[in-house]
């Protein structure tokens, strides 16, 4: 039988409190990922649901503490840390949309495996952490999740991450928005069926 969204939603604490979700192994002994994925037109109330559970975490009697990376957020904090948003909107409107993904990438280090996410998540993630990444549909074009999730699986294994995913993902292949492919990642488990 196929779960609602609610239902599915209502089950990520169930799955999140369990010790053998928190010793952060698979079913080959490998990391534990684990992919949410919902319809994108319910993103609204999936961050209700991630922010409720975020507030309701106690990591003294949960026995973790549960780390909410809004991907999107990041990027942008970083494109104006280093003081270039205006170039950024100057370079769209001079080299086009292409052009602008291709720098923003080549920033934020994407075709390496040590890019900023994975360091930004490294370092803002305390010991005995639950870790969820939002905003990928607001992130895309710029950066792609299947990308985040591989450069973060090098680098990234002492703490269950779950990527919340505005599409559908079949345990192989994630289709964001269920129309753009993004591409196959299959070191990842479904959080909730």
């Amino acid at each position: 039988m196929v779960k609602s969204l609610e239902e599915r939603l209502n089950l990520i604490h169930t799955e999140i409190i369990k010790p053998s979700f928190r010793e952060n192994k698979g079913l080959g002994n490998e990391v534990g990922y684990y992919v949410f994925d919902y319809p994108a037109d319910t993103e609204l109330r999936v961050r209700e649901q991630v922010d409720y559970l975020k507030r309701k975490n106690t990591p003294g009697l949960d026995g973790f503490e549960l780390v909410v990376f809004d991907v999107y957020d990041i990027m942008l904090d970083f494109i104006e840390a280093e003081g270039l948003l205006e170039a950024c909107y100057e370079m769209e409107a001079e080299d086009g949309m292409d052009y602008l993904i291709e720098s923003v990438s080549a920033l934020l280090e994407m075709n390496q495996n040590d890019n900023y996410f994975a360091r930004y998540i490294e370092e803002h993630s305390p010991k005995d952490a639950v870790v969820f990444i939002i905003g990928i549909g607001k992130i895309f074009p710029f950066v792609r999740s299947h990308k985040i999730l591989n450069n973060l699986h090098q680098v990234f294994d002492r703490a269950p991450v779950v990527l919340f995913y505005p599409g559908k993902y079949d345990g192989l292949s994630l289709m964001l928005f269920s129309e753009f492919k993004d591409d196959n990642y299959y070191r990842a488990f479904e959080l909730v069926k």
